[in-house]
Order: C-alpha cells, then structure tokens, then sequence
C-alpha cells in the first residue's frame, strides 16, 4: 500500500515534469539561450584568446574558458525556470491545478527535474565542443575531466534553478525575468567567468568571495584540470552544495506558503 502510493505520486510528479520539459522544448528562445548562446562564446573567445600572447596565463584558454562557459550557461537555465514558474502562475493553469489532488511536492519536483535534464544536456554539449575545439586549436583537454564536470557541475546547477524558482514563484512573469537578468550580469561578474577575480585582490576579490558564484566556476574550471586540491576543488565544492541545498530549501518554503496563499 505504502509503495503504491509511492509510485502513485512520482507518477504525478513525472507527468507535470513532461509537461515543463515540452513547454521548454516548444520554445525557440530556450535553445538558443541555453545551448547555442554559450556555445557561440565558447568559440568568440577560443578566437580571442588566439590573439593574446602566450606567455602569460590567459582566462580565456579553453581549459579555463570551458568551466566559465559552463556556469554561464547555467544562469540562462535560471532564467527559464524563472519565465516558466512566473507564466504559469500570471495564468489559470496553475490555479487549477492547485485545486486538483497534487501536492507541492509534484510541483516543485516537476519544475526542478526537467530544469536539471537541460542543464545537463547543456554541460555535455559544452563539453563535446570544448574537446572538439582543443582538438583543432588546443590545449589539449582531459576527457576524464570533461565527464567528471558533467557530475560536479549539478549542484550549481541546481543553485540556478533554486534562485530562478524563488524569483518565478515571487513575481510575474514581467518582473521575473529582469531580475534573473541582474543575476545574469552579476553573476558573471563577481562569478569570475570572464576575468581572474583571484589576481583582482582587494574588495571586488572580497566580494566576489561572498557569493557562491565564483566557487561555482572554481568547481567547474578544477574539474576539467583534474585539480582535486582542498583549495580549488573541495572547499569550493561543499559551499556550492551547501548553498544549492539552503537555496531550493528555501525556494519550496516559498513555493508552498504561495501556493497556500492563492487556494485561500
């Protein structure tokens, strides 16, 4: 009975999870922010990075540059997850759906996955175009260490969609997206995508130590090098895990009281 029951709402969990994912699927703008925008500047600074003297340690070498892109990818997951909770709540489908049997947990779980499985598909993507550019410009790149990040960047990924869940579940579906934009710009920032925030030093290096953004490409930028380091990967690792879980633990709390809120 207990098992039943068990199956009986993962099966209403997986349902609403299709449901997102074709939603996603249907739209061209997903596609093009989530797999091929980063994918274009994986190569624009493969290409700048082509006219950068090489004595020096560049940021946008591709066994850096492909972690950074990785983690940018993932904002525009946010974003999306954002646009996604923000929609179906500025409409009637989710004020129906309230009224049915389905718990919260279907709904946060069935927002969630789907946004994993692109994030995901997003980080193999990267991956193989990264390797196919080492191949053709270098440096060579590790492929144990491209399929190792495809494991050690869920947890960011997770963190992503846990701010984009709590920004989509806050606000409409006008306000939603510009914040998750701030986020956008933010975290590419102080997240060190684009720059060496460690060799800023000062208050930007301070504040970029703050936030979870810049361990988030720590854990992506060691993984693809094999760094397995306290410093650069461990450390990093356990404040993006803690984060991602303090963030989606705070996003469902969210979720539920609004849910609670609209059926009173």
């Amino acid at each position: 009975m207990w098992l039943k029951r068990k199956v009986h709402i993962m099966n209403k969990t997986i349902t609403f999870a299709k449901r997102n994912f074709l939603e996603m699927s249907r739209d061209p703008l997903s596609y093009i922010f989530c797999v091929a925008f980063p994918l274009v500047m994986l190569v624009i600074m493969t290409l700048v990075n082509e006219g950068i003297p090489k004595e020096g340690v560049s940021i946008f070498r591709l066994d850096n540059l492909t972690g950074g892109v990785v983690i940018f990818g993932q904002t525009f997951v946010m974003l999306f997850t954002a646009l996604n909770v923000a929609t179906d709540r500025g409409g009637s489908f989710l004020t129906r759906l309230f009224a049915s049997p389905m718990k919260s947990s279907n709904f946060t779980n069935g927002y969630i996955l789907p946004m994993l499985l692109i994030a995901e598909v997003q980080i193999v993507c990267t991956g193989v175009a990264a390797l196919v550019i080492s191949l053709i410009l270098g440096p060579t790149l590790s492929i144990p260490g491209i399929l190792l990040m495809m494991v050690t960047c869920l947890p960011s990924a997770v963190l992503f969609t846990a701010i984009g869940f709590i920004f989509g579940t806050l606000f409409n579906e006008k306000s939603a997206p510009g914040l998750c934009s701030v986020i956008i710009s933010l975290g590419s920032f102080i997240g060190g995508i684009w720059f060496d925030a460690e060799k800023t030093g000062g208050v930007l290096y301070t504040i970029c130590k703050c936030t979870p953004f810049l361990y988030c490409t720590k854990v992506a930028r060691a993984t693809i090098k094999l760094d397995f380091s306290r410093e650069a990967f461990f450390l990093p690792l356990i404040i993006v895990i803690a984060s991602a879980v303090v963030l989606m633990g705070l996003a469902i709390v969210v979720f539920r009281r609004k849910m609670k809120a609209d059926l009173s």
